[in-house]
């Protein structure tokens, strides 16, 4: 099996060549959260105050550093311009997220040209895992907009003397299957829902088996559900990417073995946290991604809770590498749907229930209270003509599931009703699925109830 080509990449990239790699990459992380740290208190005023009594050298060691408090979504949203270490003369590129359901002031993330130049590097080097020169790479990403993440993968595949054909995300999954027809063995970047429409969805036969090379599935969490389906329909690769804005739009991304994401060691230090108490957790344990910026100048971030629940696995990765593999990322805390008894419900339980179901393209999932029961509710883009059978399917994985079995059986959440939708797609694809929870929450239910 081939090796993750990151390995390469961040081993030229560290300064010094004495002892293993792990442990270069430890003494160069170290060094760069001291950097970091001391960068960030001597440009941003918000930074100062928010280290405002903390000792000088608080990244002397991992362990000291882990005491250092946190930055959040919020702090952006708040103070962004206060994190700015760079006057806005430097900034290349803003990017403006407003979550759904957000209210309140968007957040704003802001790049320099050397900082984007880090993110292409890293798409250049992470997309030889699925491509080589002279192939073509078809990206269902934005695109249009300079420095955008489809245009910062099309400079990279360039680079790399890859094709790029920046599409979009899909509108016309017609147009986009006609798209892909001009380019046989090409490689599809796109969101795990809308790939799999062009899989599954009217005339999904036209893409013939073995016709795609490759698949790299990014932007949301991808259901496992979803890369068996791909695979099986073309019978090709299907590898997943895990980033965000915050993180430069690159994370990490699996190598052919598909056993995890081999992170961006030299420009994020990751740490797992438990995200009630906020203490760091071992290696292994499942809990809240925590994110360092090692190279950003525009506006670095300092231990960032992305809200992200994943894990670091510890194992070996198959490929033979060194380097650290986030697991699979299991959805966002804060959309988790906290129920009595301290159950809860994620997406993730959902996808992975429904989304094997033939038929099934995508969901909105929603919960509400009615006569003091927490109701479920689901609304199913369907293949047209399928509606009875995916019903009865549905019907079944729900009642008969590991989690969602559990909580209608003990009577948690009741099934209010399935729907199906025939307005063709739910949603854009750019903004992360979640369940809708309707309720008026119960504050002291939720602090009695742990997230970790």
């Amino acid at each position: 099996m081939k090796k993750t080509p990151l390995e390469k990449w961040i081993g030229g990239k560290l300064p010094d060549t004495h002892g293993s790699l792990s442990e270069r990459i430890d003494r160069y992380q170290l060094q760069k959260l001291r950097e970091t740290v001391a960068y960030v208190r001597e440009r941003s005023s918000f930074y100062r105050g928010l280290y405002d009594g903390v000792v000088d050298d608080p990244a002397r060691d991992f362990a000291a550093f882990s005491r250092l408090p946190f930055t959040t979504a919020g702090h952006l949203r708040r103070e962004g311009m206060k994190m700015l270490c760079t006057s806005q003369d430097e900034i290349e590129r803003v990017v403006t997220l407003q979550s759904s359901g957000t209210t309140g002031p968007p957040k704003r993330l802001f790049f320099t040209a050397e900082d984007l130049e880090a993110t292409i590097d890293f798409f250049a080097h992470g997309m030889a895992t699925l491509v080589e020169p002279k192939d073509t790479v078809i990206i269902f990403l934005p695109g249009t907009l300079q420095d955008s993440v489809g245009d910062l993968l099309a400079r990279a595949l360039v680079r790399t003397k890859v094709k790029p054909v920046v599409w979009g995300p899909i509108r016309d999954a017609a147009a986009a299957r006609a798209e892909i027809m001009q380019h046989p063995n090409s490689c599809l970047v796109g969101i795990p829902t809308q790939i799999l429409t062009l899989a599954r969805g009217d005339y999904g036969r036209i893409i013939p088996h073995g016709w795609v090379k490759s698949v790299l599935l990014s932007t949301d969490y991808v259901p496992a559900a979803i890369e068996r389906e791909l695979e099986r329909c073309w019978g090709c690769r299907v590898l997943t990417h895990y980033g965000m804005t915050e993180t430069g739009l690159g994370g990490g991304v699996e190598c052919a073995a598909g056993e995890g994401y081999h992170l961006r060691e030299t420009d994020l230090y990751t740490e797992i946290i438990d995200p009630v108490s906020g203490l760091l957790l071992p290696d292994g344990e499942e809990g809240e991604v925590v994110f360092t910026t090692l190279s950003r100048k525009g506006m670095p971030l300092v231990r960032y809770r992305t809200g992200d629940r994943a894990r670091l696995i510890t194992t070996p990765c198959s490929c033979g590498t060194v380097l650290k593999r986030l697991g699979r990322v299991q959805g966002r805390i804060e959309t988790e749907v906290h129920l009595k008894d301290c159950q809860r419900l994620r997406m993730s339980d959902l996808d992975e229930a429904l989304f094997p179901i033939p038929g099934v393209l995508d969901f909105i999932a929603q919960v509400d209270s009615q006569g003091g029961r927490d109701q479920f509710r689901l609304c199913i883009h369907a293949v047209p003509g399928g509606e009875e059978r995916v019903a009865r399917r549905t019907l079944s994985a729900l009642l008969h599931g590991a989690v969602t079995g559990t909580l209608f059986k003990e009577k948690v959440l009741y099934l209010e009703n399935i729907a199906f939708s025939n307005t063709g797609w739910m949603g854009n694809g750019v903004v992360k699925r979640q369940i809708q929870d309707r309720r008026v929450s119960d504050t002291v239910q939720l602090l009695h109830c742990s997230s970790g």
